[in-house]
């Protein structure tokens, strides 16, 4: 890397703690250096009261753009001088262009899961969804499918601090896609969740069952109500195939997909934003997450 780097090289980073494990660096370190282009990507540990400063410390540098992570990805939203609309109906930012000195925050989650179904041969649009979740992934799913075209979003969650975000998302798309069908109901009530799941098109795990220690676990426990036209997406990458895409396959759905290739395409997306250029994904996959 010594040897590309030089004085003119243009600089990307990640923001947000802890970020020491992140993979970031590595898959856009090598997507530069694939395509030929003069940058370079670092990660800068940065806890949320420190946001603000750190954003104005990039601007100062020079800095071409920047990924956000948690804490900061709603801090940040509310300090860029530009929204995307997904960005703006989710609240956070998770990635920001910089231009002629101008903040531009995006938020590429949602569409790194519509492009992760699409490559499996999947489109949102005119589809009912039901997304079990109402956290930070839950919700860019959620906002994404709205934005592309889905019929009608079914979101579950337990009635804990999140429910209350599910509300507001709910009222959020309603305003901004007014032909998009939102609502929300209670994890809790089973009968009304399988009801759901037999009438959709799409059924979306963006809550943590399914990661360790939660791995043995799934939130459908009867698998009756997987049907052969169903597609079944998992947000969660760790393990691969959580239990929960485990018994999607076993129950014979069309498609049942883990989060790596959410993660992935969420990267390609940013990378797109930041260099008007195409990740090499095929190289990346092989590379960062097979």
């Amino acid at each position: 890397m010594e040897k590309r780097i030089t004085g003119r090289t243009g600089m990307f980073c990640l923001i947000g703690t802890p970020v020491g494990h992140s993979g970031s660096p590595a898959m856009y370190n090598y997507s530069f250096a694939q395509t030929g282009l003069d940058y370079a990507y670092l990660a800068y540990d940065v806890p949320l009261e420190k946001t603000e400063e750190a954003v104005n410390a990039l601007k100062v540098l020079g800095c071409k753009g920047f990924n956000v992570t948690m804490p900061c990805k709603t801090r940040v939203a509310e300090l860029v001088d530009e929204l995307s609309d997904a960005a703006k109906l989710i609240g956070a930012c998770n990635t920001v262009v910089v231009k002629d000195g101008k903040l531009y925050g995006n938020n590429t989650d949602g569409m790194g899961f519509v492009r992760n179904l699409k490559e499996n041969g999947v489109d949102v649009k005119g589809k009912k969804i039901t997304v079990m979740g109402a956290g930070g992934a839950a919700t860019a799913i959620q906002v994404q499918c709205a934005l592309d075209g889905a019929k009608k979003i079914s979101i579950f969650n337990r009635k804990d601090e999140f429910y209350a975000n599910g509300e507001k998302t709910v009222k959020k798309i309603q305003q901004m896609v007014p032909d998009c069908e939102v609502s929300i109901h209670p994890l809790e009530e089973t009968d009304a969740l399988y009801a759901a799941i037999k009438d959709s098109d799409i059924l979306v795990n963006a809550t943590k069952v399914g990661m360790k220690p939660l791995d043995d676990q799934s939130l459908v426990e009867d698998v009756s109500v997987f049907h052969p036209d169903l597609v079944v997406a998992d947000a969660v990458y760790n393990p691969k195939e959580t239990k929960f895409v485990q018994s999607a396959k076993a129950a014979g759905c069309k498609v049942a997909v883990g989060g790596t290739g959410m993660l992935m395409w969420q990267g390609a997306a940013a990378f797109n934003l930041f260099t008007g250029k195409d990740m090499p994904t095929k190289e990346v996959y092989e590379l960062f997450f097979k």
